[in-house]
């Protein structure tokens, strides 16, 4: 009697089944422990097993790329690296050195520069070092510590990021509400902005979703292909996307709309207002331009890297070539080095302007002169006292 259809496809999946144990068996023999949740049979699920992509291949450590590719890669995080980690220890090392208390907009700033500096800090010497070496180092405890460490300092960034577009579109849309803004208001901001970080960083340790190697073996991120495995690998999957990414990134979007909204409507009416009024909404703007361009490098950098994890979570497997999953990945991780950059790009602009304009009021012989720079500080004349702007 011939076997039906069904029973032939849960033969050929047990049989599939074992030679994926015995493969990573094999495997493991050379790494340190074995991977978590090596096989995971779901009967209510489509699929009738699910094999993790990391044990498709044999050894999960190994890398994919070639070695050149490896080197080349590790050079450019290396760098990245080193201008990330400089560039935000120096925002942080100048926020210390200051003795006057931080305001809310420069606390979301520094706050923004310590997930910068922790992600560089934190992962990228295991990524340089594995690729030096040709495969991953450091097993799967330090997997789970890379994977978490990558997600929560880039959802506190973006969190916070978020944070930042809300507190302009307040300042500049409903100044009602952007006045009474406080300190406390922003350390609670602040707070939430961990906790929810946290949150969502820890629930793959704890066992909704996973953290897993890369298809190109010599970094580690969230499992995004547990979509294909049931329906809590497919909640755990779409809950990340929206809550970590389409929703911080709807909101960031609706804020500056809205702004760009409200400053062209009310051009004409600031025109007609005193000097002094429509310098200090130049100056919200110019603020606002700045957090702006955080936002945009922060998005351009991650939407790539996205993009390729939806596609890999939901499409057919080896859907994404390994050498194209490669650079939206790079990409991703040279996001926190922009920052310091667009500080020192605009604080260049501004004191170039700042320059010009000193040298056109000693020409028209001006009794005071005002420059601008991205430290958040509004210095006048000597005589004159500093006074401290909100970022």
């Amino acid at each position: 009697m011939k076997p039906s259809n069904n029973e032939s496809r849960v033969l050929m999946t047990k049989i599939r089944i074992l030679q994926m144990r015995i493969q990573a068996t094999v495997a493991n023999v050379t790494s340190e422990k074995s991977p978590p949740m090596a096989v995971m049979v779901n009967e209510t699920w489509p699929y009738s097993s699910y094999v993790p992509h990391y044990l498709l291949r044999g050894d999960p450590f190994a890398s994919r790329l070639s070695k050149e590719a490896d080197i080349v890669a590790a050079f450019y995080i290396c760098i990245i690296g080193i201008m990330s980690a400089t560039g935000n220890g120096y925002v942080l090392y100048m926020t210390i050195k200051r003795k006057t208390k931080l305001k809310p907009p420069e606390l979301m700033t520094v706050n923004l520069a310590i997930f910068d500096f922790g992600i560089s800090v934190t992962g990228k010497p295991f990524f340089v070092v594995s690729s030096f070496s040709h495969r991953w180092l450091f097993g799967w405890e330090g997997c789970q510590f890379y994977g978490w460490a990558g997600f929560f300092f880039g959802c506190g960034s973006l969190t916070t990021m978020t944070m930042v577009s809300l507190d302009r579109y307040l300042k500049i849309c409903h100044l009602r509400y952007g006045t009474w803004l406080k300190r406390h208001h922003a350390f609670l901001c602040l707070s939430f902005v961990w906790m929810y970080a946290a949150f969502w960083a820890t629930m793959p340790l704890v066992g909704w979703g996973s953290y897993a190697p890369e298809p190109f073996g010599t970094s580690c991120t969230l499992d995004w292909w547990l979509a294909q495995a049931s329906v809590s690998g497919q909640t755990f999957v779409m809950a990340i996307l929206f809550f970590c990414l389409v929703l911080p990134t709807g909101i960031i979007v609706f804020s500056y709309v809205m702004i760009i909204y409200k400053v062209k409507s009310s051009a004409k009416e600031i025109s007609h207002f005193d000097a002094r009024i429509n310098n200090s909404q130049n100056l919200e703007m110019k603020l606002t331009k700045v957090a702006m361009l955080i936002c945009a490098g922060f998005l351009i950098a991650w939407i790539p890297y996205a993009v390729v994890s939806v596609i890999s979570a939901f499409g057919e497997p080896d859907s994404v070539p390994i050498p194209v999953s490669v650079i939206p990945t790079l990409l991703a991780k040279s996001s926190a080095m922009y920052n310091p950059i667009i500080y020192q790009v605009v604080d260049l602009k501004n004191s170039c302007s700042s320059a010009c304009l000193k040298v056109m009021g000693k020409r028209k012989h001006f009794r005071k002169s005002r420059f601008y720079a991205i430290t958040g500080t509004l210095k006048e004349t000597p005589a004159a006292k500093e006074t401290h702007i909100e970022m």
